[in-house]
């Protein structure tokens, strides 16, 4: 009896060190991998971005039984701020990096140099231009991510299409944002071509775009374009009312302009690309997918929307505009004006 009862306690060890072992090795297989995101500023473009990306993490990890925690900050457009946030985040040894919009990528890249930690960028409008990747189909470093390239030329054809006798156009822009270099350039080329005159404002921050607001509504301009710009875009909803009083039509290159109060927003869908950042950042962590080989993602361009509260301040009639824009369009929706994406 005491020879059986000692080979019972000998397989009852053996069988706790084995199931010991196991959970040690679950554990370890389930650990937890953790990444930092910088938004560069408070914007409603962004911070839709931000929610998608958020969402998306949360379903994959709910689908596949991973685990993942997110730190967030916001620089504020702030290239101090932003900075200490990826350092503090480098600090906390992220697996990985991601920038919401340009100057953060770019930060990101420089400060990962050494390190190599994976950066995943998003809403970065021209990552080849501002030296970012390589080639958009091989980036060649540790980083990549979604570009929110906006096609100008469409959207200059719909100033035209609203207007075809339109002889002046305002260009709205911070001269400082990355997203609007290439934008305004081809902007002015466009109309330098159809023999169009153009005025150019620009602001950094808030109130100094609303006086360019007011400059160019003093010197007659008759239609406003604005890029994919943070800046004017924190600055929306301060002057879109003073556009829509003068009768002018403000142009621009996202949905959330529109969404504070453009008149129109044409480009990415921004909750999409969200999402689609999110699964690159997880196929990056969990499915062993190399970042230097893994193409950006760019989108189609083709998508209007526009504010119905202004079309019934102006008095202007949504069939007729469909008809004027369905050609450089893909798809035409309207939208009420808020601060945020619901």
């Amino acid at each position: 009896m005491k020879k059986i009862f000692v080979l019972i306690i000998t397989l009852t060890l053996l069988l706790l060190s084995a199931c010991s072992k196991q959970s040690s090795d679950n554990s370890e297989t389930e650990k937890t991998l953790k990444i930092g995101i910088c938004n560069y500023v408070d914007d409603a473009s962004l911070n839709q971005i931000v929610a998608n990306i958020n969402e998306r993490l949360d379903e994959l990890n709910s689908q596949n039984g991973t685990s993942l925690e997110v730190l967030y900050d916001n620089a504020n457009a702030d290239a101090n701020v932003m900075r200490q946030i990826i350092s503090n985040f480098i600090a906390k040894d992220v697996d990985l990096l991601v920038g919401i919009a340009t100057p953060v990528a770019i930060d990101m890249q420089t400060m990962t140099e050494d390190n190599q930690i994976p950066v995943i960028f998003s809403a970065v409008s021209d990552p080849l231009a501002v030296g970012l990747v390589d080639s958009l189909d091989k980036p060649g470093r540790n980083i990549s991510g979604t570009s929110d390239y906006l096609n100008t030329k469409a959207i200059m054809e719909l100033i035209v299409a609203k207007d075809p006798q339109i002889e002046k156009v305002g260009l709205l822009y911070d001269a400082g944002q990355d997203a609007s270099t290439n934008p305004i350039k081809e902007a002015k080329a466009f109309l330098e071509e159809r023999g169009i005159a153009y005025v150019e404002k620009t602001g950094t921050n808030v109130d100094e775009i609303k006086m360019a607001v007011s400059a160019l509504i003093a010197e007659g301009a008759q239609a406003i374009f604005t890029p994919t710009d943070n800046t004017v875009m924190t600055a929306e909803l301060s002057i879109y009312e003073d556009i829509a009083n003068a009768g002018i039509l403000h142009y621009t290159g996202a949905d959330s302009f529109a969404l504070n109060g453009a008149f129109l927003g044409f480009g990415v869908d921004y909750a999409n690309l969200g999402r689609e950042t999110a699964d690159m950042i997880y196929d990056v962590l969990f499915n062993d997918v190399d970042i230097a080989t893994y193409a950006v993602k760019t989108f189609d361009n083709g998508t209007a929307t526009i504010n119905s509260d202004i079309i019934r301040q102006l008095d202007l009639n949504l069939d007729e505009l469909k008809a004027a824009f369905s050609p450089y369009c893909t798809n035409i929706q309207t939208i009420e004006t808020a601060e945020e994406f619901e």
